[in-house]
């Protein structure tokens, strides 16, 4: 609900760009990316502007020939993309970030309840992984079909 706390707390107008990390939220990733691997030369990019580059691009959609010309280039930004994506870098910020929002909002770190589709029940008693492929690749088309008929079966 949106109080004169809440509405203090999540003002963004103060920041370049409302993608941009806050102090707080920069205090909780920092400790969570990296250090420079040893040997070579020194790391002389600013990693802030690295993960506000970054989710500037998340929060608008933008190309990355797009980006502005005061955060880091394309090439920086997509290098540490690849990086963190690769050696989970990304997966343990999500993951801590995720953790952090649920016990503020008073629930346990981890859900104790889960959803299962209908779907996932229908595949599931076909024959699990093997049917859940096949019900998710694209239809064949035949040459010889009428432009009415559909290439998806009926299921009872």
């Amino acid at each position: 609900m949106w109080t004169t706390e809440n509405r203090a707390r999540y003002d963004r107008s103060r920041l370049r760009y409302p993608s941009n990390l806050t102090g707080e939220e920069w205090r909780l990733i920092e400790p969570l990316i990296p250090p420079a691997k040893r040997g070579g030369n020194k790391r002389t990019v600013n990693l802030r502007e690295v993960v506000n580059g970054l989710m500037y691009i998340l929060s608008t959609g933008c190309q990355w020939r797009a980006i502005p010309k005061d955060l880091p280039p394309r090439s920086t930004l997509h290098d540490y993309l690849d990086l963190w994506s690769w050696d989970g870098t990304i997966d343990r910020i999500h993951h801590v970030l995720y953790v952090e929002c649920r016990e503020r909002a008073g629930r346990e770190a981890s859900p104790t309840a889960a959803i299962i589709d209908s779907q996932s029940v229908r595949s599931a008693e076909k024959g699990g992984i093997a049917s859940t492929r096949t019900a998710t690749m694209r239809a064949r088309r035949s040459g010889a079909g009428s432009a009415t008929s559909s290439s998806t079966r009926k299921v009872c």
